[in-house]
């Protein structure tokens, strides 16, 4: 398929993305999926009572369908991406851990993307599988800007020609390249002005809206939101809620989707799915600047050190909020507690739209339309877990779930707030956690038990079964090589690639005075 170009790396850690439907197909729903970042399953109202910072999605959730038991793909950003994206797990695509900001490559090309399949059925796509992007390329903290944010450790601003070289430069940040913003392959903005972001964002998704529903065309919206990772900004309207700049943040992201969900309402109510969901749990290391986990402490991990939410396979670390509305169709005031997954995101929205998955690879997401209708309450039997970061190879799998059951081969956890990192342990047999019963995961069945003994023989059966699926598979491998070059730049002349035309917050994208390139 040839060598992945850096655009591969842009796909991937899309953050606005867009595909048409040409007139002739007729009937097929609109569908906007919604992607958080580093959002706690405690930080939605409807699952936490003590989060009072999300009201339009709590309202999302009055008006359509809450699961509770709804899981990342992995527990770290790129893995979970590219797991919605092709309805695979890693150990399937290639993309196994995070790219960086000078990866040559990305999402393997012989993978099929959602948007592909789409055009398959008669959707109009192009730039490996995709009409439009709009976005910074990867998380808002992977690149210096003028207005850093919040952060631990707080980071400098860009560098500036004629500025003191001695400056103090922090290791956890990005210090010398300029975050970009990107319309298409272009630059539109570097570094980008991070207090504008989500108005950016709100405006380049109605504008869609608009224009595909005024095309008369059904269409795909793929928003990855910035939010919340860690804090942009302190928004100074924001309502005081006691959690500070983390809540500040929070609130303005609902405030996004609450736009997005209003644009689409206004241009036919009933004829678009809207889906809301994160790629993993919360930062832990942030500390006040990270998300809630809600009941899901990984309290046996925790007693031995480190975090159990974001980068561990700990329930913290993939058990995220999820809502699906679409009026009329999906039943409103609903709550599921049938065991899903961000994998189920692509099947289903092929199924939806008609279309057919493709041949030759083995999928792990299943159709799950008979749950969002309400028809059923059956989710995946067995759901497997890939190692994120914290402990045991990337990607592989060495935790998994059977029904109320939780089986560990190899815990870990990732860096807390208190600097603390849980050592990496391997469990031969499995550590067996029953969360019917431990949702805190704090205390492994006893392996003398009746119950051990009865359900450790249907877990190593499926676990074998598992391995031996993905074993005969068609699996890819990611171009995880690095090189400077690829690093995008609009200006490689000027310190920190800076962009000398200025750009405002209510620039109109589609405008000819736009000049900067996309530097390789």
């Amino acid at each position: 398929m040839g060598t992945p170009s850096p655009w591969a790396v842009l796909v991937l850690t899309m953050v606005l993305v867009e595909l048409w439907v040409p007139c002739g197909v007729y009937g097929q729903p609109n569908f906007i999926v919604i992607l958080a970042d580093d959002m706690g399953w405690g930080d939605l109202g409807a699952n936490w009572a003590e989060t009072k910072e999300t009201p339009h999605l709590d309202q999302l959730a009055a008006e359509g369908t809450r699961f509770v038991d709804f899981h990342s793909a992995a527990s770290t950003c790129s893995p979970s991406r590219a797991s919605l994206l092709t309805g695979r797990l890693g150990v399937r695509n290639g993309v196994t851990h995070n790219f960086a900001i000078t990866s040559v490559g990305g999402l393997p090309l012989n993978e099929t993307t959602l948007a592909e399949v789409l055009q398959e059925a008669g959707y109009s796509t192009g730039v490996i599988g995709f009409d439009y992007y709009f976005g910074i390329p990867y998380s808002h903290d992977m690149g210096c800007t003028d207005t850093p944010g919040y952060n631990l450790p707080p980071c400098p601003p860009c560098p500036r020609h004629g500025a003191d070289a001695s400056r103090v430069v922090r290791k956890d940040c990005y210090t010398d390249i300029a975050l970009p913003l990107f319309e298409n392959v272009t630059i539109i903005q570097q570094p980008v002005t991070l207090s504008s972001l989500a108005t950016r964002y709100a405006e380049a998704a109605a504008r869609f809206i608009r224009h595909a529903s005024n095309s008369g065309r059904p269409f795909f919206l793929y928003v990855a939101l910035a939010h919340m990772h860690v804090p942009l900004w302190d928004p100074p309207a924001a309502p005081s809620s006691g959690r500070g700049i983390y809540g500040a943040s929070l609130s303005e992201m609902d405030a996004l989707v609450g736009q997005i969900k209003q644009v689409a309402d206004s241009h036919g109510k009933g004829n678009t799915l809207l889906w809301f969901t994160g790629d993993n749990g919360p930062w832990a290391q942030k500390c006040e600047l990270a998300g809630r986990v809600g009941p899901f402490v990984g309290a046996w991990q925790r007693q031995r050190g480190g975090s159990s939410a974001k980068q561990t396979t700990w329930e913290g670390g993939h058990r995220v909020p999820a809502l699906v509305y679409w009026p009329g169709h999906v039943p409103a005031k609903r709550t599921s507690r049938a065991l899903l997954s961000t994998l189920d995101i692509f099947p289903t929205l092929v199924a939806l739209a008609g279309a057919v998955l493709p041949p030759n690879r083995r999928f792990d997401g299943l159709d799950v339309s008979p749950v969002l209708f309400g028809w059923s309450d059956e989710g995946h039997k067995v759901l497997l877990h890939p190692n994120s970061g914290a402990a045991g190879k990337v990607g592989e799998i060495e935790t998994l779930r059977l029904a109320q059951y939780k089986a560990f081969y190899t815990t870990g956890g990732a860096m807390a707030c208190d600097g603390s990192i849980g050592p990496a342990e391997h469990h031969q047999p499995p550590l067996i956690f029953n969360l019917d019963r431990d949702i805190q995961e704090q205390e492994p069945l006893d392996v003398a038990s009746r119950e051990y003994q009865a359900v450790l023989p249907v877990i190593s059966r499926a676990y074998a079964q598992a391995l031996e699926d993905i074993a005969a598979d068609n699996v890819s491998v990611a171009d995880y090589s690095k090189d400077p070059a690829v690093i995008p730049c609009c200006n490689a002349q000027h310190v920190a690639c800076r962009c000398h035309t200025a750009h405002t917050a209510t620039l109109e994208l589609h405008t000819e005075r736009r000049t900067t390139r996309l530097c390789l």
